[in-house]
């Protein structure tokens, strides 16, 4: 080829070249199945090991009651619910990335976290109480002095245990962190840990189902009130949700959902 064909052929291949190569950054899928990348499927986050909230039943499915209500939820609004298994401890990040759309699994809301997160109105009362082995010699709050209390890493258990003067009397003045709850429980039950602390009705559902020689003592930390999460800023979602979860309230859908899982209708109504 002469010199008069071969550099337009070059400059040519060079444009085929870079018009490729920014077609391949700019269009090519990413590999992360995790990430929401279209307004059709509804991304929950949660921790799969929460009963009631979310939890995986004898045949691997996500079950639970947030679980039914996103469903819900999702349903009305014509997408379809994808449920999202994430790191609790890292869950306002799965969030700010887009990962998911939103975080609905007994999420307790703090003022910490409404500098993170954008909450709906709440549905659910709770409160943190602490779990022993019946035959404990812990009491009362004042017998945790020196005892190994565990609960779940970034979760308001850990926040409320921090907060009251009673992590200053835990042994190694902080309690043991666990990845989820269900892990606490069996080391409570085998003795590893002395005591834990908890979502009040993670505890009694969890003790009901699984028939656990643990009691619950009556003095409990931190009343609370559970909220479903949506990236800061995202409040056009946030409110959809929120319109449509007081839809169900009106017609009983809600309260339907709370019956099967709690026996009665606990949905939080504000007065």
């Amino acid at each position: 080829m002469s010199k008069r064909f071969l550099i337009p052929a070059l400059i040519a291949l060079a444009l085929v070249v870079a018009v490729f190569a920014g077609c391949s950054s700019g269009t090519q899928p990413s590999n992360d199945t995790n990430v929401k990348n279209d307004d059709k499927t509804f991304v929950v986050g949660l921790d799969d090991s929460f009963p009631p909230m979310g939890f995986r039943d004898k045949s691997n499915e996500i079950v639970g009651f947030d679980v039914d209500l996103a469903k819900e939820v999702a349903k009305r609004l014509g997408m379809e619910p994808k449920f999202q298994v994430i790191n609790w401890d890292t869950k306002e990040m799965e969030l700010d990335n887009d990962k998911i759309d939103c975080i609905w699994n007994g999420l307790t809301i703090t003022d910490e976290r409404k500098k993170q997160m954008d909450f709906t109105n709440p549905y659910l009362e709770n409160d943190q109480v602490i779990v022993v082995k019946k035959d404990s010699s812990i009491k009362k709050i004042a017998d945790l002095q020196g005892k190994s209390v565990g609960c779940q890493k970034g979760s308001s258990a850990y926040d409320a245990l921090m907060a009251d003067a009673i992590s200053k009397q835990i042994k190694d003045g902080k309690p043991v962190e666990f990845d989820e709850n269900v892990s606490c429980f069996q080391d409570l039950d085998s003795g590893r840990i002395e005591a834990m602390v908890v979502d009040s009705v993670v505890a009694r559902y969890y003790i009901t189902e699984n028939k656990m020689n643990f009691e619950i003592l009556s003095e409990s930390l931190s009343p609370e009130q559970y909220g479903v999460a949506v990236k800061k800023g995202n409040t056009e979602l946030r409110d959809k949700i929120q319109k449509t979860f007081d839809e169900m309230v009106k017609d009983g859908t809600a309260g339907k959902i709370s019956e099967k899982w709690f026996g009665s209708d606990i949905i939080y109504k504000a007065k």
